[in-house]
């Protein structure tokens, strides 16, 4: 086929029916890893350009405005933010339903770019607000496992 000339139909293209089966390991990377280390201490964990003067959470390898390598200039963030967006969840992941609604938000920590999608706790639906402030509640130390979960949940500052 030449290089001008269109496919007609895209079953013209060659393709696989039903399932292939594969297997991956998926890793978190050097940035990752540093920011769920990190959660395991109680801390969140951000990549500042120095160039830029941008701190991202989560932490990046490299700086997405001028590609500063990032990786030595990791930094706590503290543990307050805003909520940026938030929606009110009825049905768990699975689709059953939940006997209790949860909040869910985005939450762009102080000082940074990009944010933490997580729960939102110790409030109600109706009491939410775009600007809230809040902050992270992190599990005992000995329930921490290195995960965004070692996070409880996130609750307004009063």
């Amino acid at each position: 086929m030449a290089l001008i000339e269109r496919y007609q139909k895209t079953t013209d293209i060659s393709y696989w029916e039903g399932q292939i089966p594969m297997s991956y390991i998926y890793t978190v990377g050097r940035a990752g890893e540093k920011f769920f280390r990190e959660m395991m201490n109680g801390r969140i964990f951000g990549a500042k350009c120095e160039s830029c003067d941008v701190t991202y959470v989560p932490p990046r390898t490299y700086c997405e405005k001028c590609f500063a390598r990032l990786e030595d200039h990791y930094a706590d963030v503290g543990g307050k933010g805003t909520v940026h967006t938030f929606t009110e969840c009825h049905e768990a992941y699975d689709g059953t339903k939940k006997q209790k609604p949860s909040i869910v938000a985005m939450i762009r920590i102080e000082g940074t770019q990009g944010g933490i999608v997580h729960w939102l706790g110790e409030t109600h639906f109706k009491d939410v607000y775009i600007g809230m402030s809040v902050e992270a509640v992190f599990k005992a130390k000995k329930d921490r496992e290195g995960g965004i979960l070692d996070i409880k949940y996130f609750r307004p500052i009063k």
